[in-house]
């Protein structure tokens, strides 16, 4: 799905492509060799960027017509974006709560693989902050469909185009997104050159 364009969003991908995109040689998780690498965390995590991050996200949510009781994906790269989007939501006056799935569950305490605010019933946006293969948002899908919550849809921070988009929507969940790599090195090399971005 598209995302309307804003001066927050444009301001964020020129964040993303100065902070996180990184030319280079390097190997994936996957095992695949890469010119390029992402690290949306040091955007996620920087204080402009949680500023940026909850209002283009809320955006997007809201433009998709998605009413969510919370957002949240699996820990630690969907952590910030949930978090900045749910203090963005509260400011909005129309709160949207967060939480975080574990890899794998706590061994002790409530043994929970879902922390933070969420409970049975509960309708959901996932984040994810980079989407490869679309694994990462489809395990988070399915934790929260195992506790009995419900998925309305997979926001992406940053689509790699390498297939997780389609995989996630092959499993039958609507995809959001609000950059592509490609994007980043567009404005990337359009920042370097002197020109406008």
């Amino acid at each position: 799905m598209e995302v309307p364009l804003s001066s927050s969003h444009e301001q964020l991908c020129s964040l993303l492509a100065e902070r996180s995109f990184q030319l280079g040689e390097f190997q994936l998780t996957s095992g695949a060799r890469s010119d390029y690498y992402i690290d949306c965390r040091t955007t996620t995590m920087h204080a402009h960027g949680q500023v940026l991050i909850g209002k283009v996200g809320l955006e997007a949510i809201r433009s998709a017509g998605l009413a969510p009781d919370a957002i949240g994906g699996l820990t630690m790269g969907a952590d910030p974006m949930a978090y900045a989007i749910a203090n963005e939501s509260w400011r909005s006056q129309n709160p949207i709560h967060a939480f975080s799935v574990r890899k794998r569950a706590k061994r002790h305490g409530a043994g929970q693989l879902i922390e933070g605010c969420f409970e049975p019933g509960a309708r959901v946006v996932i984040v994810e902050d980079v989407i490869t293969t679309g694994g990462s948002a489809l395990k988070a899908c399915e934790a929260v469909n195992h506790a009995r919550g419900e998925v309305l849809g997979v926001l992406g921070l940053v689509d790699r185009e390498e297939g997780g988009v389609a995989a996630i929507e092959k499993a039958g969940l609507r995809t959001i997104v609000l950059y592509t790599a490609s994007d980043l090195r567009r404005n990337l090399e359009q920042s370097e050159a002197g020109a406008p971005v």
